[in-house]
């Protein structure tokens, strides 16, 4: 298995349709119609952003992304909201996206998702995007990584435990959780260095 920072542009629409598999559940009411999702994350999703994982002959397995000042593993701007959307779409699907941003800090490396093609998965992929994430962290000078995860998802949680994560604090997101389809959000962190 090769693990790599970023990917080819004919990449995108098969790592826009492993990101709809992953959280399509938890983004649907926002992002979907299916269709218009797939659009916007083609071309939102950022290679600067991605760490992937690859089989030897290529075949993408899996994809952990970050965050930083300079952007996300799903950036994408208004333009590129208003193009799969229209301006009203975009309008209101921002306003929501909004509930759930989560701000950068100069401490933490913040990670932003990760996802593993159903075919990959029990292989250790997200194991070893893990430590990609964690070693991209230290490369860039930070000493601890932050993620959060969801309550309905304790497979993620799972993960990120037997990897050294450890839960700093939960939140609620209130009467979003009839929009997002998940209840709180639990902050975890790793020590890299």
């Amino acid at each position: 298995m090769n693990i790599a920072k970023g990917f080819p542009e004919s990449d995108r629409p098969l790592i826009a349709a492993l990101y709809w598999e992953a959280f399509g559940s938890k983004l649907g009411f926002v992002m979907g119609p299916k269709q218009r999702a797939m659009g916007y994350f083609c071309t939102a999703v950022s290679p600067d952003h991605a760490i992937c994982a690859r089989d030897t002959d290529g075949t993408l397995l899996g994809v952990a992304g970050f965050k930083t000042h300079e952007g996300a593993l799903i950036g994408g701007s208004f333009r590129d909201m208003t193009d799969a959307y229209g301006w009203i779409g975009a309008l209101w699907r921002l306003g929501l996206l909004t509930a759930l941003e989560r701000d950068k800090e100069e401490a933490r490396f913040l990670m932003d998702g990760i996802f593993v093609a159903p075919h990959a998965r029990g292989r250790g992929i997200g194991t070893q995007l893990l430590e990609a994430i964690a070693a991209e962290a230290a490369v860039q000078g930070y000493t601890e990584v932050r993620l959060d995860v969801i309550d309905s998802n304790a497979r993620a949680r799972a993960l990120h435990e037997r990897q050294g994560f450890v839960a700093l604090r939960q939140r609620s997101i209130g009467v979003l959780r009839h929009v997002f389809r998940f209840r709180t959000a639990t902050t975890m962190v790793l020590r890299v260095v």
